[in-house]
């Protein structure tokens, strides 16, 4: 991986919801490590170093319906294919404290994602789906993800983003099919 962008909303009202799950997992991977405004990528930035290659972390600086913006600008500007690119992101369509690794493949109505597929060109980038749950009906959906998560769910989500975290130097060494194994396989009762 090259590029990692959090997928979320700008702005103190939208901080703690649930659509802003993708922003909060890339801002524990910077690991303390400052973001810096890069207006000619539509967002924070900032590089840090993975084993003999540097990666770019990105919190774009649009709403999620523009985040392929930011994504495609810095994509183009350091030439990162998108294989190479990997979008962080929550899911509705995963209950809370699930988390999946995928490539490629459609995009379930999520706007951050179907505005980095149009503006990459392709769908074909990498994604790590942190679950959020469902409010069972579609009318709901958009209040839900703009709310923070009940107090229960933060603890699944949280537990969710520390999973994602672990296989993270695999994902960064190109070892997907590893983190996909760990990641997708439930850990047993006996383990934390």
């Amino acid at each position: 991986m090259k590029l990692v962008a959090g997928l979320g909303n700008p702005g103190r009202e939208y901080q703690s919801t649930r659509h802003n799950a993708g922003f909060r997992w890339v801002e524990k991977l910077a690991g303390g490590e400052g973001f810096r405004p890069e207006p000619r990528f539509h967002g924070w930035a900032t590089r840090v170093a993975h084993g003999s290659h540097d990666v770019w972390l990105l919190l774009p600086n649009t709403y999620m319906n523009e985040s392929g913006r930011a994504v495609a600008a810095l994509a183009r500007y350091y030439k990162i294919a998108p294989e190479e690119t990997l979008i962080v992101h929550d899911e509705l369509d995963l209950p809370a404290g699930e988390v999946r690794l995928k490539k490629a493949g459609g995009v379930a109505g999520h706007n951050g994602l179907k505005s980095v597929a149009a503006h990459l060109g392709t769908p074909d980038f990498w994604r790590l789906r942190i679950g959020i749950g469902h409010p069972g009906e579609r009318a709901a959906v958009t209040n839900y993800v703009l709310s923070p998560p009940r107090s229960e769910e933060v603890a699944l989500i949280e537990l969710a983003v520390a999973r994602a975290l672990e296989v993270w130097p695999l994902i960064a060494q190109g070892k997907h099919e590893a983190a996909m194994m760990k990641l997708h396989t439930k850990p047993r009762e006996s383990e934390p």
